[in-house]
């Protein structure tokens, strides 16, 4: 069966840095495994170049390796390369794609000297790239351009589904504040729920296309959770990093302030999983989502690194580690969520998507909790954008209820710090007062 090639809003900085940078620098691409990374790299040497060579160090030989100790001789390395993969280079026509370059940290030191060469393109994937495990000591050039990839959003998996005309229409709609009406938006949701479950990575996608079969599907997504597990556990023997990522549903279920690290690690607080905490932003497997003390626009500025949450950086994934003690991830939520017949105690689902949709939008995550008085819970703000010059803040509901108390009680507090008040749900678009309610799908239009 010839392999999908899925369409990547990727691809459009790939060709803007071939463009604008005319070989100056190296473009790095970084993700979690399996998101794509080396599939478009390849795609995009094949129509943009003339030729290409293509190294993958995650399964490259020895004698390849040995290459890049000694780089003095750069026609001495090209002739190898082109013998070895039986590939022609031409000047300023060709790419060479260092796929996996975590795998072989020397290549990656060699970019500065390839680049000022000028002979060809360099193109790099790889994830894990800033572990100091994985540094190993070597000059990381400055001669990149670095790309995040992430799974696929919400329009690109429309667009694999041959649908290149629902999510246009919903823009459209968001940006006038037009009702969908009832019975679109059932329709919408269901649709979107589909993504939920099977998320954004793009083999599970390519199963889901073949077959049709969530149980194929999550057996997939159970595949790369257990390659994430060999990362982590590689990285961190222990196996404090794992237990910290399987915890996440749990953690979001809690309805805790913060990630609670003593519950996951007995005796550990959250200052002392440091390096935990940084192998998992860094595999980009997570999202992580820091409290803001003090919610005001420059957000970054005024964060608690102790006060943090963690979310799944794919949803489909997160729905299969939810369950991940389960043979397989039918036990109702496929069902449950497809139909929207979702437990009010799973409404942690769409934390994690509106987490997953506004990271790939461009955004870095904020909350903001604060005492209900003479109770002992909080007021919570899921989730907290800067715009201009001021802040929107985010109630994110699963179920049918429509009260947003925290998001009222934050309008009291800092009504002059607020642009405009969202709540995602899964109702029509309609306005009460000046708090915008959106359906989740319309969450990357924020």
């Amino acid at each position: 069966m010839t392999k999908r090639i899925f369409k990547r809003k990727l691809y459009q900085q790939m060709l803007e840095w071939k463009t604008n940078q005319h070989g100056t620098t190296a473009l790095l691409i970084r993700g979690a495994r399996r998101v794509g990374k080396s599939t478009i790299a390849e795609s995009f040497a094949k129509s943009e170049y003339k030729s290409y060579i293509l190294v993958d160090f995650s399964e490259a030989p020895m004698a390849v390796h040995k290459l890049f100790e000694d780089i003095s001789d750069l026609d001495y390395l090209f002739t190898q390369l082109q013998l070895r993969y039986r590939k022609d280079l031409f000047h300023h026509k060709s790419v060479i794609i260092f796929d996996e370059i975590q795998k072989e940290p020397l290549a990656r030191q060699a970019i500065k000297k390839l680049v000022k060469d000028g002979r060809y393109d360099y193109i790099e994937t790889g994830s894990l790239l800033s572990i100091k495990k994985k540094k190993q000591n070597i000059l990381i050039p400055s001669e990149e351009t670095r790309v995040d990839m992430y799974p696929m959003d919400y329009e690109e998996f429309r667009w694999a589904l041959g649908d290149e005309t629902t999510i246009p229409l919903i823009r459209k709609m968001f940006n006038e504040r037009t009702p969908l009406g009832d019975d679109t938006n059932r329709q919408l949701m269901r649709d979107f729920r589909l993504y939920m479950l099977v998320g954004g990575m793009p083999q599970a996608v390519d199963d889901y296309l073949d077959t049709s079969n969530l149980s194929i599907v999550d057996q997939r997504k159970r595949s790369i959770l257990e390659l994430y597990d060999d990362d982590f556990y590689e990285l961190d023997p222990s196996g404090n990093t794992s237990a910290l990522f399987h915890a996440i549903p749990a953690q979001l279920n809690s309805n805790a302030s913060r990630y609670q690290v003593s519950a996951v690690i007995d005796g550990s607080r959250a200052e002392r999983v440091g390096e935990q905490i940084n192998i998992l932003k860094d595999s980009m497997t997570t999202n992580i989502a820091y409290h803001a003390n003090d919610p005001i626009a420059g957000l970054a500025f005024h964060i608690s690194r102790e006060r943090f949450k963690l979310f799944c950086g794919d949803t489909g994934l997160f729905v299969t580690l939810a369950f991940w003690d389960k043979k397989f991830t039918d036990n109702i939520i496929y069902q449950k969520l497809l139909s929207g017949r979702l437990r009010a105690d799973l409404g942690y689902l769409y934390e994690n998507v509106v987490a997953q949709m506004l990271v790939a939008a461009g955004n870095c995550l904020y909350y903001h909790t604060w005492p209900v008085p003479a109770a002992n819970r909080n007021y919570e703000i899921d989730f907290l954008l800067s715009r201009k010059d001021k802040i929107c803040p985010i109630e994110v509901k699963s179920s049918q209820s429509s009260e947003h108390k925290s998001i009222d009680e934050f309008q009291k507090k800092f009504s002059s710090r607020i642009l405009q008040r969202y709540m995602l749900y899964t109702k029509d678009l309609r306005k009460e007062h000046d708090l915008q309610c959106c359906p989740v799908y319309m969450t990357a239009f924020l």
